[in-house]
């Protein structure tokens, strides 16, 4: 298992992702999350996060093909294909933790 590590060919600054992942964790509610995303991303990389997570949660629902999933959502086959493999595969968890905690919040 990856314990969340970064990519090995992905260039990340470690010490700047640590700080990022600590100021991410003093966000208290929506509303300031929404805006240090603002302040953070341009738009195109907050629809391009938003793209992926409505993709995840289609993909975890199990009612559409990622030709469906396509149409609907407008992204492409390939990020479709990416996010399922993160969401079934890889070692990170990351989407399935969301998830999942999101399902028990609902219940």
């Amino acid at each position: 298992m990856n314990k969340g590590k970064p990519f090995p060919h992905k260039a990340i600054n470690a010490k700047a992702e640590k700080e990022l992942v600590e100021a991410m964790l003093t966000l208290r509610n929506a509303d300031e999350c929404r805006r240090f995303l603002y302040d953070l991303c341009t738009p195109k990389e907050i629809a391009d996060l938003a793209d992926r997570w409505w993709v995840a949660r289609l993909l975890d629902e199990g009612k559409h093909s990622y030709r469906d999933i396509h149409v609907l959502t407008k992204v492409s086959v390939t990020t479709i294909g990416r996010v399922a493999r993160f969401l079934q595969q890889e070692s990170f968890k990351g989407y399935r933790l969301v998830l999942d905690r999101l399902k028990g919040s609902r219940r």
